[in-house]
């Protein structure tokens, strides 16, 4: 069922195919984030007009509310959401870790308040496998330890033998809940070791070795440095298996997709264009730039002139800006729908250049216009 078929190569960049039982997904792949089982501002028919094929939920979030067993109830996350196409949901590491001051982590799994009640959870790597076999996502992702991407090297060490420990253990799970499934699940084991070389190709190995359906690279853009981050994936390349699908975790900016493309990468997700929609912020192929700006004021021209999505087509700058001025829901949807079909449209554009053997001069061509900025990060 979860086949991956590599369609064209030029150097390290690659094209593909993933099957899952909701559809074909062809890499690279941007998915949107949906964490509470929806992307925010936006419906099914908004995410298939900007040609998304697969997107996430939260584990974490689901858990704790509605719960894992009214999803199930409800005929699964799918039906629930009314989205028929790929789905993939993450472990709940993530957020879990990121909560360190309210979460203790022991061999068993991982203890935590609950943000919204601050009643007392655990989540086992078994749990977590449990959890997502009764939401019926497409792709699972194992129970890892994210450490923080300025951990000492014993810390990291620790966390990322813990992480191996628990990815054999979700493992064993997976394939123990195999009858219970209505439809089979890929899952994915997650490699770790901060910034480390020796620790990161370590856990290549080891989560390599798994044999699983496909292999996620976590732990990475939580605090690093862009250098730091593109110098890992250099050195994860020769240990990452050719004929599996690469997911790298929460990396979603214009300038990344093309860096981490460009390094072997498949499929990414992140947060950030629906939150930079929210908080009034959109690309386009100059940069990263914030709507309330007070140039944009009197500018009749789209966010992109050469983006051919719904918000583009039909409304101005100074459209959007009022909107957002005046915190209108719509103002915020628009700027989201175009932040997604932005990166959507990057990785059809890489794939189109992949399959040509014009990869190296697309690159070439995106950093002469596109300038990366330092801007302080949207909460």
């Amino acid at each position: 069922m979860f086949d991956f078929i590599i369609k064209n190569k030029e150097s390290c960049a690659r094209t593909g195919i993933f099957k899952t039982p909701h559809g074909e997904i062809k890499t690279p792949i941007f998915m949107p984030v949906g964490t509470k089982g929806t992307v925010k501002t936006m419906t099914p028919d908004n995410l298939n007009s900007i040609n998304a094929e697969i997107i996430l939920a939260n584990t974490y979030h689901l858990m704790l509310r509605p719960g894992e067993k009214l999803i199930k109830k409800m005929g699964g996350i799918h039906k629930w959401t009314n989205w028929n196409k790929p789905i993939l949901t993450d472990s709940g590491g993530f957020q879990i870790f990121s909560l360190k001051d309210i979460t203790k982590i022991s061999e068993e799994g991982a203890e935590f308040k609950c943000y919204l009640d601050g009643s007392k959870h655990i989540i086992t790597p078994e749990k977590a496998i449990k959890i997502q076999t009764d939401i019926g996502a497409d792709i699972i992702m194992a129970f890892d330890e994210c450490a923080p991407g300025t951990s000492s090297k014993s810390y990291a060490k620790e966390a990322m033998e813990r992480t191996h420990r628990w990815a054999k253990r979700c493992k064993k799970e997976h394939q123990k809940l195999a009858k219970l499934r209505k439809n089979p699940q890929a899952l994915f084991p997650i490699i770790q070791g901060v910034t480390y070389d020796d620790l990161r190709i370590e856990s290549a190995k080891f989560i390599r070795d798994l044999d699983l359906p496909g292999i996620a690279i976590g732990g990475l853009s939580v605090g690093e440095s862009k250098e730091q981050m593109y110098h890992t994936l250099e050195i994860l390349n020769p240990y990452l298996p050719e004929q599996k699908p690469r997911y790298l975790m929460g990396v979603g900016t214009p300038e990344d997709l093309i860096e981490a493309i460009d390094r072997g990468i498949d499929m990414f997700d992140c947060v950030l264009p629906t939150r930079l929609g929210r908080h009034g912020a959109f690309w386009d192929l100059s940069g990263r730039h914030s709507i309330t700006n007070k140039k944009f004021a009197q500018d009749e021209s789209p966010l992109d002139k050469k983006c051919t999505c719904y918000t583009c087509k039909n409304f101005s700058r100074s459209y959007i800006r009022h909107l957002i001025t005046e915190n209108e829901i719509l103002g915020m949807h628009l700027l989201t729908l175009h932040n997604l079909h932005f990166l959507i449209n990057l990785t059809n554009e890489a794939k189109t250049n992949i399959e040509k053997g014009t990869f190296g001069k697309f690159k070439q061509q995106f950093f002469k216009h596109y300038k990366p900025k330092n801007i302080k990060h949207v909460q």
